[in-house]
Formats: structure tokens, C-alpha cells, sequence
């Protein structure tokens, strides 16, 4: 059994956590009521309904449709629209450092508008926003273009007047209404929810509702129909259809008892629209960023009153601390992240993967939790044959054979059991139908015998004479068809079947059962008076030949991408609204451990601490409804776990979006779609792997920047507290400090495209306020060493030790400032030897050596007089050489000390 160790909350449980708890519970309330509803209706007659909805079978006039239309509304559910672009462009600006530097840059503004600091700051601000509001829009109308743009009809029986013939009608979905009597047949959508008039053979697919892989049988139903009393969910009801599921064999009519957010379907939808809930993603930036501003609303007043009492001129002290809270505020995050999540959305989008909300990259990453359905997900959604057996339950082609005849010949709709049987024998080549059968008559399936018949003639030899030999072929449900054997065959030999060999096969059907696969019985019996008809009366004195095994094979690539993910440290759970043996036979089948099954009504009476001890320990989930599955995503994340959601049907979608990222495939409900973060167009689960690796990546690049500017800001700060209490002169002037900043962030922009260290993406990573501070703090200082060692050099050494020399003074310690922020990207952006043990992309380099050579040329450049920068004599640079080979070196000693000490880098 997989086991969960609560992790210590390295986030702020996502806010408003009661108001998602009223929510949910309003959401059961409200579904409560409209499955109520509808099994008060299951229970009534079909004439009763009929009366209630006043509708007849002949079904509505065009002019009660069209009044019912205007009263009812269109029959449409509740879903998640794509904000306007503008109200997407405002919300790309809402970020908390953009906030920082839109005042900064409107304070400069109205100190000097001619401050080339405001271009700079508002080019800034102007890239970050505008990139991650194309990305997002751009998601958004690729998300979008997956709806299929076509008008999907049903059949509807209308009249053109009261007395009118009726006539059956193609009409689009939308505009069904109470009252219409709908027809159904195989491959039809359910438009609405339907009380069933007429019904025949009718199985529906109700996985999207309800998980259940294998399609459900409907009773044969008369418009006589007195009801089902003991019916009490709606999903169970046989005598109801219901929105959004499908026929998948059969016919019916059935009249229309609800429409859009009435139907059982659209009370579950209505839940999903409105604001999303805080993910990680969202808490962790917000953390971090206070964080960061914190610490600029505590040094920036320190340095602006020490600059202002010691050289006592408040005007150029205000500018300067103004150029502080630039140089502490990591004015590129907007943009690095951004760009970060961009490459990761095009990196993704490769493998036809479309990322709706670009956080979800990062979220990917941090994901130490999967939380799966099954049906579709990882099991292919169809039926397969996965067995043949003889009564002992060993494998056995005559049973294939007898299976393939019934199916064969039968001449009514197939169903997906039957194809799944002929299917099978395509595929298995030492299986041989004799090509002498030839149908004689046949005794159709029905819900009460649960079981059909055909009747074959057969050529047999006899002596030297030939005659037709008719056998009955019987194929059902095991306690059906045993009820009318009364032999067996026994290895080839036709032998009574006795109370001990009864309960010897039904255990040979009960323990397949156990696993998870719906079983069929197969019978033979030769007919001793051939004859051109049969009846169900000549269903008797059958003979037993063995067992058909169904069941939703896994994917093929399910146990590998798992594997795969198990690997990267995510613990997989499987939360499926299926029978628990179902559940248990494919999660076995796909290499989870699955342990003790729980049954979704068994959290319902849990208070949230029980239920989150209880998800930690439990791997399967079984036939549980959307309230429980959301709830249990929820006391995951109260855990501290970082959760990801993957589902495609009606029934995930609430759990969908209450993860921390929502996953759903192409072929998935709209619905689900809409509440995804990230939709796959293949359903190839190893495309997950490769997304938590992108994600990694993503949020490892995005941690780098953060750690690298914000430690090396400090530094610089701190240094310029040192400076300013005991140089008489500003250590380096404001526009000075504006350029740095601007040529180190420039150079960081190639940050995105980073490498990050094997060993870093093999765990989940999450965002860590307090390991930031603790980094910032501990590194930084490193950096003011070297700083101070350059202010002694340049005071003692080079004489700048006078208002006179100040230029000479500032030069030097620009230049050595500006390298030494440079260098220290190479340092921290691995916890190895830098260089020698791993090396920066291609783009990082070349960045780094253009900040480098931008740095050394300023002060020779013709910019120089303007920025206040003199050239430097040559016996400098040996210096500069000398103090940042010592820098690097004592860099390295700190990194392999913290990393010894706190187990952590990164």
C-alpha cells in the first residue's frame, strides 16, 4: 500500500478553503435535490409522467415547443467561459513587483520626468504583462478550437397542430424542452434527462456520470410501466436516461423531464463556473514576493536616513534610495516567469499538449500527488475479450468458437460484447469457425431471461449417410445460464453436472467476477427433433461449455508512464467512480499497489482530519461521486501535498478544478475540458512525465532567478549600508546603480533557457519563502565581503579616498559589482562544481559574457562622462582579477557548507 507522509506545509492552505467547503456542500445539497427529483420520477408510471410534464406520446406542437423554449430557456449547462481580452490583459499586469515598479517608476517621474530610469522601468513592465497575456490568449483560443464547432441533433417527435399525425423531427440539442418525446438509438447523445416510454435491448454508457467503464442495461419498458419505488439514484435507475451519457445499443423513446442546469448532469456543472481557487503556484508567488518586498521596506528607509544624516543632502539621498528599492526588487520575476512558463507552454505544446493556464507548468512540477479516474484515463474505454475458459477455468478455444457462433449469427444490433467476441477471434488465428453452420432461427436477448440464443445447423456424418444436425447456442449471465444446464463439458466429455461441480463453476465465475471482469456463460445443446422454429421453452437440458471474461483493458502505456512518475517521487491514487473490483483488477494490472479499497460512502461521515489520515494511506478510491472526489483532492492538499487531478468526465470536473492542476484529454466532456489546466491531445500518458520534468525545469529556472538577484541585491545593498556610513561620498552614484541593474537583468533574460541538474528534477519542487530568506541572507553577504575588500583597494591602493576621486572610486566598485553578480549566476545555478561539473547553456554563457564585456567597456565607452564614470588604470584589473577568483572560491566553500547543512540548494 502506498503510504503518504503528510509533508510539513511549505504553503499557506489555499485561501478561502471554507468558502470551497460551503460551496461543495451547497453543490451536494443541490445535487441531493435534483437526484431526488428524478427518483420520484422513476418511481411514478410512465402515464403519470406524461401528466406532470403535460406532454402526450404523440409529443409537443411546434407552438408548445416554441412557448416552452421561451419559458424554459435553452437546454444548455452551466460552463467556464475565456475572460474578454481586456479584462485578460489587466489580470497579466496584477503582480505584485509590477505594482512595486510602477510606483517606483512614477515616483522617478515626478522627480525628473526626463529620468531615463522611467523608460526603463516601463519597458519592463510593458514586456512581462504583454508577454504573458499573448501566451495565455493564445492558450485560451487553442483550448477553444478543440470544441468541435458543430451542431449536434437528436430525434424529437413534434406535431404540427393538436390533432396532427406526429412526425420526428431532427432538432439541435439546445432546443429540446420538458414535454418532447425524444427517440434514441445506438450512438445517440441523451440530450436531456429522460423518464423512458418505450425501451428495447437499451444499454447506455453512463462513464462520464458515473465511472462505470461497462456499459449499463436499461429495462425493456411499455408506456404502461408502473415505476421503480426502490430507485434512489437517479444514475442506477433503469427506467432513466440521463444527460450526458450515450447509447451504446438498443432503442427507446423516452419523454424530457428536465433540461439544462435542471438535469442531474447540469446541477454537477454549475459548480465549476465562477473563481478559481488558489493553487500552489498562486500562494507560493505571493509568499515569495512579500518576502522580497519586506525586505526592500526595511533596507531602503536604512540606507535613505544613513545617506541623508551623513552627507546631508535629503534630495540626491532620496534619489538613491529610489535606486536602492530598484536595485532590491527583482524587477525581471514578471518577465522570467513569464518567459519561463511561455518556453515551457511551447516545449509542452510539442508533444500536443495544450497548457490552458500557464501556471500549471510550475504546479506540473511541484505535483508530489496524482490523483487519477480510471475509465479512460487509464483504461482504454472499450471492451475487450480477456478470456476463454473451460469449466475448471483454464483457457479454452472451443469456448472462443461457441462465443464467436452466438455473436455471429445473431441478427439483431450487437452489442459491444458481442463485437469485443468476433474481435477477439479476428485476432486469434488458431480459432477456425467451421464455414458448414448456417443460421436456422434464433431466441433474442431480453433484461428478464438475460440471455440470447441461436439455433445453427451443423453437416454431420453418420455412417455413410449425411444429415442436419441443429445445436442451440446460449450466451448470458452465468446464473441465468446455469440455472438451465444440467451437464457440463470435461475435458472434451459431456458429464452431468452434480451439486458439487454447480459450486465448483460458479467459484470459477465468482473469483473472475473478483477481478474485475463482467463474465458471460456459454451453453450448448444438440436438438433431438430439428425443427424450423424454437422458443425460450427449448432453452433446457443445456450443456455447459465454459466462460467468457470482459473487462476496459489498461493502456498499453499506463504501467510505464506511471513507473515513470512513481520514479519523479509522485505517489499515484486512483479515485474512480467504478466498482471497487474493477478499480482493483486494472490498477493491479497497470503496477499500483492497491491495498484496502474505499468505498466513496465510506468518507461521507469522516470529519476533515479523519478523511485527510485516511487519504494519506489509501491508494483506490472506489464508486465515488464528484463531491467525494473533490473533497478528497482538498484534504490532500491540507496535507501539504501538491495535487494533481487527471479525469475526463462530468463527474471530475469539480476535482478537476479544485486541484492544484487539472489534467483531461482531448476526447474528454466539454465540461472537463473547461475545468482543466492542461489538456492532452494523444492520449500518451508518458507525455505526463515529460510534463513534470518541463515543469521542474520551469520552476527550477524560475527559483534560480529569485535566489541569484535577490541574494546578490542584498549583497549590494548591504555593501552600500557599509559604504554609506563611512565614505563621505555616495559609493556609487544613482543612475550608476539603475545600469547595473538594467545590464545584470538583460543578461538574465536567457535564464528560461537553463538546464537544470538531473538530480534536481528527480523530486517535487515547491516554493519555500522561509529557505529564501534563509538563502538570501547567508549568501548575499558573501558578495559584501569582496565588496568592502574593493572599497579598501580602491580607498588605500588607487587614493579614491576624496569627494574628488569619488569617480574613480564608483567606476571601480560598478565594474567589480557588475562582474561579481554575473559570476555569481554560474554559482548558484547548480549545486556542483560550476564549469567543471556542469555547465550552463549555450544561452546562459553568452549572456553572462556579454554582461561581462558591457561592464568593462562603460567606463572606456563615449557613455562614460554622462553616467559618471571614469576610465581605470590598468594595474586594476589584477586587482579585480584577485578579488573575484577569492569571491568564487569562498562562494563555493559557503555552497558546500549550506547544502551540507540545510540538505538543500535549489
Amino acid at each position: 500500500m502506498t503510504m503518504l507522509t503528510p509533508r510539513t506545509p511549505t504553503k499557506l492552505a489555499p485561501p478561502g478553503r471554507s468558502r470551497r467547503e460551503r460551496r461543495a456542500a451547497e453543490l451536494q445539497a443541490h445535487t441531493r435535490l435534483v437526484g431526488e427529483r428524478l427518483a420520484g420520477i422513476s418511481a411514478r408510471s410512465g402515464v403519470q409522467v406524461l401528466q406532470e410534464v403535460d406532454a402526450s406520446p404523440a409529443g409537443l406542437t411546434h407552438a408548445e415547443a416554441a412557448l416552452r423554449l421561451e419559458r424554459h430557456g435553452a437546454n444548455v449547462v452551466a460552463h467556464e467561459r475565456a475572460p474578454r481580452w481586456y479584462r485578460q490583459l489587466a489580470k497579466a499586469f496584477r503582480n505584485p513587483f509590477i505594482a512595486v515598479l510602477v510606483l517606483l517608476a512614477a515616483v522617478m517621474y515626478w522627480q525628473d520626468p526626463a529620468d531615463p530610469g522611467v523608460v526603463i522601468l516601463s519597458v519592463m513592465v510593458g514586456i512581462s504583462g504583454l508577454l504573458r497575456f499573448w501566451q495565455e490568449f493564445r492558450s485560451g483560443r487553442a483550448a477553444d478550437a478543440l470544441k468541435k464547432l458543430v451542431s449536434t441533433t437528436c430525434a424529437v417527435q413534434r406535431r404540427a397542430g393538436s390533432g396532427s399525425a406526429p412526425t420526428t423531427f431532427e432538432v439541435p440539442m439546445d432546443q429540446v424542452v420538458p414535454g418532447d418525446v425524444v427517440k434514441l438509438a445506438a450512438g445517440d447523445l441523451i440530450p436531456a434527462d429522460l423518464r423512458l416510454i418505450t425501451a428495447k435491448d437499451l444499454n447506455v454508457g453512463q462513464a462520464a456520470l458515473s465511472g462505470e467503464s461497462l456499459p449499463v442495461a436499461k429495462a425493456d419498458t411499455r408506456l404502461q410501466d408502473l415505476g421503480r419505488p426502490d430507485a434512489t439514484d437517479p444514475v442506477e435507475a433503469d427506467n432513466l436516461v440521463l444527460m450526458g451519457t450515450s447509447v451504446t445499443s438498443g432503442t427507446a423513446t423516452g419523454v424530457v423531464v428536465a433540461t439544462g442546469a435542471d438535469t442531474y448532469f447540469g446541477s454537477m456543472a454549475g459548480s465549476l463556473v465562477g473563481e478559481r481557487p488558489q493553487t500552489n503556484f498562486d500562494t507560493g508567488v505571493r509568499r515569495v514576493s512579500f518576502l522580497l518586498i519586506r525586505f526592500m521596506l526595511v533596507m531602503v528607509p536604512v540606507v535613505f536616513m544613513i545617506n541623508g544624516f551623513t552627507k546631508g543632502d535629503w534630495d540626491e539621498a532620496f534619489l538613491f534610495g529610489i535606486a536602492v528599492a530598484v536595485g532590491l526588487t527583482p524587477e525581471m520575476l514578471p518577465m522570467v516567469v513569464s518567459a519561463n512558463l511561455a518556453r515551457g507552454a511551447v516545449a509542452m505544446s510539442r508533444h500536443k499538449v495544450v497548457v490552458k493556464r500557464l501556471n500549471a507548468i510550475q504546479n506540473l512540477g511541484a505535483m508530489d500527488v496524482l490523483c487519477t479516474d480510471k475509465t479512460g484515463t487509464l483504461t482504454e474505454d472499450r471492451i475487450v475479450l480477456d478470456r476463454y475458459l473451460d469449466v475448471h477455468g483454464n483457457e479454452d478455444t472451443e469456448v472462443l468458437e461457441y462465443g464467436y457462433l452466438n455473436s455471429h449469427f445473431q441478427t439483431g444490433l450487437k452489442n459491444l460484447m458481442d463485437q469485443a467476441v468476433i474481435d477477439r477471434v479476428d485476432e486469434a488465428e488458431e480459432v477456425v469457425v467451421d464455414a458448414r453452420f448456417s443460421m436456422v432461427d434464433e431466441i433474442p436477448f431480453d433484461f428478464a431471461r438475460r440471455r440470447m440464443s441461436v439455433v445453427l445447423g451443423r453437416n454431420c456424418v453418420v455412417g455413410d449417410f449425411g444429415r442436419a444436425e441443429h445445436i442451440m447456442i446460449t450466451k448470458g449471465a452465468v446464473e441465468e445460464v446455469l440455472a438451465l444446464c444440467t451437464h457440463m463439458r470435461d475435458r472434451g466429455e459431456r458429464v452431468e453436472l452434480t451439486e458439487q461441480l454447480r459450486w465448483h463453476v460458479t467459484r470459477i465465475a465468482e473469483d473472475n467476477n473478483r477481478q474485475g471482469l463482467r463474465v458471460l456463460a456459454v451453453a450448448t445443446s444438440t436438438m433431438d427433433t430439428p425443427r424450423e422454429t424454437y422458443a425460450v421453452a427449448d432453452e433446457d437440458g443445456l450443456t455447459l461449455v465454459g466462460f467468457l471474461a470482459f473487462l476496459d483493458p489498461p493502456k498499453a502505456d499506463a504501467a510505464r508512464a506511471l513507473t515513470g512518475l512513481a520514479d519523479k517521487g509522485i505517489a499515484v491514487k486512483v479515485v474512480t467512480g467504478d466498482n471497487e473490483l474493477v478499480a482493483a483488477r486494472v490498477c493491479a494490472d497497470v503496477g499500483i499497489d492497491v491495498g484496502q479499497v474505499v468505498l466513496g460512502s465510506g468518507t461521507d461521515d469522516l470529519d476533515d482530519a479523519a478523511l485527510r489520515a485516511l487519504a494519506a494511506r489509501t491508494t483506490v478510491f472506489a464508486k465515488v461521486n464528484p463531491v467525494q472526489k473533490a473533497r478528497i483532492v482538498r484534504a490532500l492538499q491540507a496535507d501539504g501535498h501538491t495535487v494533481g487531478f487527471l479525469g475526463d468526465g462530468i463527474n471530475d470536473a469539480a476535482a478537476l478544478r479544485d486541484a492544484d492542476v487539472g489534467i483531461s484529454v482531448d476526447t474528454a466532456v466539454d465540461i472537463a475540458k473547461e475545468s482543466a489546466d492542461i489538456i492532452l491531445l494523444e492520449k500518451d500518458l508518458t507525455v505526463l512525465e515529460q510534463g513534470v520534468i518541463q515543469g521542474r525545469t520551469t520552476f527550477g529556472n524560475t527559483i534560480k532567478y529569485i535566489k541569484m538577484t535577490a541574494s546578490s541585491n542584498f549583497g549590494n545593498v548591504f555593501s552600500v549600508l557599509v559604504a554609506s556610513a563611512f565614505i563621505p561620498f555616495q559609493p556609487m552614484l544613482a543612475i550608476m546603480l539603475l545600469v547595473q541593474n538594467l545590464v545584470y537583468d538583460i543578461s538574465q533574460l536567457a535564464t528560461p533557457w537553463d538546464r537544470m541538474d538531473e538530480e534536481y528534477l528527480r523530486r517535487p519542487r515547491n516554493w519555500d519563502a522561509k529557505g529564501i530568506g534563509r538563502f538570501v541572507v547567508t549568501i548575499g553577504p558573501v558578495s559584501s565581503v569582496f565588496d568592502i575588500s574593493m572599497f579598501l583597494i580602491m580607498w588605500h591602493v588607487f587614493g579614491a579616498n576624496s569627494a574628488a576621486e569619488q569617480s574613480l572610486f564608483q567606476s571601480g566598485w560598478f565594474i567589480e559589482g557588475l562582474l561579481s553578480q554575473t559570476l555569481i549566476v554560474h554559482m548558484i545555478r547548480t549545486r556542483k562544481i560550476p564549469f567543471i561539473q556542469s555547465r550552463a547553456s549555450w544561452p546562459v554563457m553568452a549572456m553572462t559574457v556579454l554582461a561581462v564585456l558591457t561592464g568593462l567597456w562603460l567606463p572606456f565607452s563615449p557613455l562614460a562622462p554622462s553616467l559618471g564614470f571614469v576610465a581605470l588604470p590598468a594595474s586594476y584589473f589584477p586587482w579585480l582579477i584577485g578579488v573575484l577568483l577569492a569571491y568564487c572560491t569562498l562562494t563555493q566553500l559557503v555552497k558546500t557548507w549550506y547544502i551540507r547543512r540545510f540538505n538543500t540548494w535549489l
